[in-house]
């Protein structure tokens, strides 16, 4: 059994955010090396998006991606198609998709995300 407990996990800039000045933040809850071997899982974060702030448009070469909203209100463009999630809503981002998203309250915003791979080695390309 492995357990992380969420308060003694560190907020990290996202693989496609400027560390310096990172537009959103994640907790790692368990990495590719943590998973069982033989899975398509890459990995479930618990991501924040403070307040105003959106992440940086990108896709991924072999990955599909699941975000789960737990609190706040924000916008996710798809290729270029808009939608407003909030609380309990979740979208499916498909492998090759350039997205990014925006907090759209004035507090932070929480979601869960779930990364799907093809197994390739692929990157994660900032647009």
């Amino acid at each position: 059994m492995i357990k992380k407990t969420f308060a003694e996990i560190k907020n990290i800039a996202a693989g496609h955010e400027d560390d310096s000045e990172p537009g959103v933040l994640k907790k790692v809850l368990f990495t590719w090396e943590e998973l069982p071997k033989g899975r398509r899982l890459q990995m479930i974060n618990w991501a924040t998006l403070p307040s105003g702030k959106r992440f940086r448009k990108h896709f991924h070469q072999d990955m599909d991606e699941i975000f789960i909203i737990i609190d706040g209100v924000m916008e996710i463009s798809v290729n270029g198609e808009k939608e407003l999630l909030s609380r309990g809503d979740a979208v499916l981002v498909p492998v090759r998709s350039v997205h990014t998203m925006q907090n759209k309250t004035k507090k932070d915003a929480h979601y869960l995300v779930v990364g799907l791979s093809q197994g390739k080695g692929g990157q994660t390309i900032v647009v």
